[in-house]
């Protein structure tokens, strides 16, 4: 789901996280070549605050001072995941069960390669959906990309 620099800057930051009590939910590079931005989602078991915002963006600063990602400019954004949360581990997956989650495939045994509906659990290196009607077994290496579908009741 990351590509080998993602997944290089996630390995970089991960031990701090640890430290600091904050999961890094998935982080993103975009935009051009010559000045990415590298998004960086954090989250706690009790959400994220400003304050967790500020002071996670000084220390992931700093290690990507000493890791000096990308030659020349880049601009880091630290936020929350927000209501449609990336899920990136079978972790991720099972907590999120029973929500309905988006899900693309970089490559599928049954040639469709977008899927929506909700995320019964996981199985060994695979993430169950229930969509149209039927359980299917989605393996986790094979998702480039998938998020929960974030629901805003406005009657509440």
């Amino acid at each position: 789901m990351l590509s080998a620099k993602e997944q290089q800057l996630l390995d970089a930051l991960e031990p701090r996280a640890a430290q600091e009590g904050v999961e890094i939910v998935t982080i993103e590079v975009v935009g051009a070549k010559k000045a990415p931005t590298i998004r960086v989602y954090i989250d706690t078991e009790e959400g994220v605050s400003f304050d967790e915002l500020a002071a996670a963006q000084s220390w992931i600063n700093d290690i990507m001072d000493e890791l000096d990602p990308f030659p020349g400019a880049y601009m880091l954004e630290v936020s929350s995941p927000g209501i449609d949360r990336p899920l990136r581990t079978l972790e991720h997956f099972a907590r999120f069960a029973g929500e309905t989650a988006v899900i693309k495939m970089s490559s599928s045994d049954s040639g469709r390669s977008n899927w929506t509906g909700k995320l019964v659990g996981t199985g060994e290196n695979l993430v169950l959906l229930e969509a149209d009607g039927e359980v299917v077994e989605l393996p986790l290496n094979k998702i480039k990309r998938a998020h929960v579908k974030g629901v805003i009741d406005f009657n509440a």
